[in-house]
């Protein structure tokens, strides 16, 4: 029986490795040992971060909706109270972009919601 070589197999299991590694620093991209160690953290850091940016963003819109709050005269606590016993159902995203771009707008929403935590 002839000897069979797993050099086909073996190599492009590597190169798919080096693939991944493409742009890493020093030999993080050249060799395959180190290249596979950081490509395989780099995944758990790509797995974690997905879920990481819904919180970053969370907490970049309620910055920018007590921000603008503020300059209403209500914080950002009084403000979703507000609106939520007006029965204004408006998610952050939104209300941030309102907040940054239609400030007028968001002055009325923060009327109402003055309106109704008395």
């Amino acid at each position: 029986m002839p000897r069979v070589k797993g050099g086909t197999v073996t190599r492009r299991r590597r190169k798919r490795v080096l693939k991944l590694a493409k742009g890493y620093y020093g030999s993080k991209h050249a060799l395959f040992k180190t290249a596979k160690q950081q490509v395989m953290k780099s995944l758990m850091y790509a797995y974690r971060d997905r879920r990481q940016k819904k919180r970053d963003f969370r907490k970049l819109w309620i910055a920018r909706i007590n921000a603008a709050a503020r300059i209403n005269g209500l914080s950002y606590s009084r403000l979703m109270f507000g609106l939520k016993q007006a029965g204004i159902d408006i998610n952050r995203k939104m209300l941030a972009d309102l907040a940054i771009n239609d400030e007028k707008a968001f002055a009325e929403l923060a009327e109402t919601a003055k309106k109704n935590l008395k």
